[in-house]
């Protein structure tokens, strides 16, 4: 979602910054694939889509009668007839018509307040959805190079079978060169119909490879999990997708059939995503009671909860960073309020308003800052953040030669010696 450094294949909701390959010996974390790589998570947040919109408002109150008055539509005659007079090359309609509405948004001075094309939004709803045809990975970009990287490669996704690791650099895709173009872009060329093919080019070890892979349907995964030693379940939800939750559910109940007596969740790099994913998960935890509430500038407030008909009773940890933002803290902020598990890390990074995603007519959307949202004490965390139970940096625990892994992971560990005490 992003202004796009990093996606699925496409895009996440980030601003970019030069791409940091994990190394061996790194010290970083598996967790931070898709957060540490794309840096402070400037607009990643929770999305609400509105699916049902009989016809959008306009002409409301303040409207277009007050912004257009005053000489402003004479003025923007004038600005175009300079441009289309004066400007070097020409310009097409649209791309002057699409940047008014972006500029509208802009102005609000909210980094989370945008206009989406509507091939923007067409990719959007692909992202949130976690279902698309392609090959499944996903990419980052360099800022400065605009090189395209690996970052993950799924698992049991065309891109594996094809031989494609994490740490390859792509170069082109079907002819079309990714240092060419931005990463949107270049994402629009590997994606495509199901069971066509796209010809890949990229390197390794300073080595070009050409792959041809056939192109599948892919369901992102925002959800891993393992077992850890004393039975205690691990799972990182890396985002709040549509499907987090189907894949959340299955994690728990495989976990339980191996013996689970306690759980780590790990959400140091989860930027946050859909509200309905997260409180539908906090349902499947938590007794029944308010999980987070939002309200709006008119004092009208929307109230997520938990029923009593499902439940789990065991301890439990949380592990935050200052990647953890938005939906990511609702879910913290939950588990804190309630009294259902530890948080240990770092301070969250402190997201605690609501955009709201409405459809245009013709295919376009805007997004925009609608209400603030508190957790089920009444906390506002917007520019706080979560400060967790245990404060605790991340170390890795390993030698330079070493690759990450869980038993290397201070905060893991921490999080098993305190499970271990509750259990």
């Amino acid at each position: 979602m992003e202004e796009y450094g990093h996606g699925r294949e496409f895009m996440e909701d980030h601003q970019p910054v030069p791409q940091q390959t994990p190394e061996k010996g790194s010290g970083k974390p598996k967790t931070y694939r898709r957060g540490i790589l794309t840096g402070v998570l400037a607009s990643c947040g929770i999305f609400v889509c509105l699916i049902a919109i009989a016809a959008f408002v306009i002409l409301r109150g303040f409207g277009a009668g007050d912004l257009l008055s005053g000489g402003c539509l004479s003025k923007l005659v004038t600005l175009t007839s300079i441009i289309d007079y004066y400007f070097y090359e020409d310009v097409e309609t649209d791309q002057l018509q699409t940047g008014l509405y972006k500029g509208l948004l802009e102005s609000l001075g909210d980094p989370y307040s945008t206009y989406y094309t509507a091939d923007e939004f067409e990719q959007i709803m692909i992202d949130t959805s976690g279902e698309y045809a392609g090959v499944g990975m996903t990419l980052t970009q360099r800022t400065d190079t605009n090189q395209v990287f690996v970052v993950q490669v799924y698992e049991g996704s065309p891109a594996e079978q094809a031989g494609l690791m994490a740490g390859d650099e792509l170069i082109s895709a079907d002819g079309y060169t990714a240092r060419e173009m931005d990463l949107e872009t270049f994402v629009s060329h590997i994606r495509g119909e199901e069971n066509s093919t796209v010809d890949i080019v990229y390197a390794r070890d300073g080595q070009q490879q050409e792959v041809t892979v056939t192109r599948a349907h892919v369901s992102t995964p925002s959800v891993s999990y393992q077992m850890l030693d004393g039975n205690i379940g691990y799972i990182e939800i890396t985002d709040f997708a549509q499907n987090t939750q189907e894949q959340f559910e299955a994690a728990m109940e495989a976990l339980k059939s191996q013996g689970m007596q306690a759980v780590i969740f790990d959400l140091r790099s989860n930027g946050g995503g859909l509200v309905d994913s997260v409180t539908a998960i906090l349902d499947d935890l938590l007794p029944e009671g308010t999980t987070v509430y939002m309200e709006d500038k008119h004092g009208e407030r929307t109230v997520y909860s938990s029923d009593d008909e499902k439940q789990e009773d065991i301890p439990m940890a949380v592990l935050t960073s200052g990647n953890t933002a938005s939906a990511a803290e609702i879910f913290a902020g939950a588990i804190r309020d309630f009294n259902y598990g530890t948080l240990i890390g770092t301070k969250t990074f402190g997201k605690g308003i609501v955009q709201t995603t409405i459809p245009l007519p013709d295919g376009s959307a805007i997004k925009v800052t609608t209400a603030t949202y508190y957790t089920p004490s009444g906390e506002c965390i917007h520019e706080k953040g979560i400060e967790p139970d245990i404060e605790l940096e991340y170390q890795f625990l390993g030698t330079e030669d070493q690759v990450y892994d869980v038993t290397l992971d201070n905060q893991i560990q921490k999080a098993v010696e305190v499970l271990r005490q509750e259990m």
